[in-house]
Order: structure tokens, then C-alpha cells, then sequence
């Protein structure tokens, strides 16, 4: 358990600096401390940032003292891996319909006005459901075959903190799009596809 502790500790530490660093209020003060350029790398550094500091993390739930509980047999398995399979796929064209460049920071820095590079998504699954990263993230952990105490531990903040980010993030779109997105909200789910629900603008 102290193994648990840990990673939910560590998870939760991050998600607090990650949410503080994708807030308004903290985008401002950096740019007031440093000068309006900031705005053209902020969202490499966020990236970088995030993906350096969970490491540490992923690193942790694979060599902290763990215990199995359980572990699929054939054929579901199989069936399992592919669903996984099909989450990456759907994760990497959801990131594509989004804009990789902008998604990773790299748009914002080749821009002439880095402000302007980002725009409302309502495209392709993004029709459909309006956080479709999250929604394909825990079906591809969810369908893990072989699970442990830790990795359960980390799945469960992850998935705690898709539904919490999804609240913060979605005010900060609001704050961005206004009305366009707030429509947006009506008619599209926030997490899972409901027949009838689409974006129709």
C-alpha cells in the first residue's frame, strides 16, 4: 500500500502543477515577468514540462513493490490487445484532427502571431464527443490485461483526473471561444457518444 500511496501522492502533485500551468491567471503572470514573447513557447515549455514530470512517475508504478490481480487468459486477451490497438489509433487521429503542431507547442513558436494559431475543433470525433483523448486513454488502459495494484493505482488517477481536467479545461475554452463553444457544449457530450448528438454548428 505504501507503494500506492506514493504514486497517487506523485499523480496528484502533478496534476496540481499541471493544472496551475494551463490556467489563465498563471499564462499572465508569465507573460508579465517575462515579456509578451513567452506566448510563442509556452506551450512547448507546458508540453515538455508535462511529459518530463510524469516520467519520474511511469517510472515508479514499474519499479515500486507491486502485486499482480489479475490477468486474462486467451482468447479475450487477444481481444483486449486489439481493443487497446484500436484506442492508439483513434488517439492518434484524434491528436491529427486537433493539429499536431499546435497540440505540441510547435505552431505557437513558427507563428507570426502565435496567438492566433489555435481554433474551435469540430471536426471528424470531435462531432461526436468533445474529449475524445480521455475517452480513448482509459479504454486503452481500461482494456490492460494483466493488472497490478499500481498500475490500478495510477488508471484510477488518471481517469480521476481526466473527469476534474475536463472541468478546468473546458472553462478555459469558454473563456477563449465564448458562445461558439459554449453551443458546442449543448449538442456535443463532453465523454461519451450519444445517438442523436453531434455538432451541427
Amino acid at each position: 500500500m505504501s507503494s500506492v500511496a506514493m504514486i497517487a501522492g506523485s499523480f496528484a502533485l502533478w496534476a496540481v502543477v499541471h493544472s496551475i500551468l494551463a490556467s489563465s491567471w498563471m499564462k499572465a503572470l508569465v507573460r508579465r515577468a517575462f515579456g509578451p514573447g513567452t506566448a510563442r513557447w509556452y506551450r512547448l515549455f507546458f508540453v515538455s514540462f508535462a511529459v518530463l514530470t510524469l516520467t519520474p512517475i511511469l517510472l515508479a508504478v514499474a519499479v515500486l513493490p507491486d502485486r499482480a490481480l489479475y490477468a486474462v487468459g486467451a482468447p479475450w486477451r487477444w481481444v483486449m490487445m486489439v481493443g487497446q490497438a484500436g484506442a492508439v489509433v483513434a488517439l492518434v487521429i484524434s491528436v491529427a484532427q486537433a493539429g499536431v503542431m499546435h497540440f505540441l507547442g510547435l505552431a505557437q513558436v513558427l507563428a507570426g502571431d502565435p496567438s492566433r494559431t489555435g481554433t474551435l475543433q469540430v471536426n471528424g470525433v470531435y462531432r461526436y464527443v468533445r474529449h475524445p483523448l480521455y475517452l480513448f486513454g482509459v479504454i486503452l488502459v481500461g482494456l490492460t490485461p494483466s493488472m497490478s495494484l499500481n498500475r490500478a493505482a495510477a488508471y484510477a488517477c488518471m481517469t480521476l483526473y481526466f473527469i476534474i481536467g475536463s472541468i478546468h479545461e473546458e472553462a478555459l475554452l469558454e473563456a477563449e471561444f465564448g458562445e461558439s463553444y459554449a453551443r458546442y457544449q449543448v449538442q456535443v457530450p463532453r465523454f461519451f457518444p450519444l445517438p442523436g448528438r453531434q455538432y451541427e454548428g
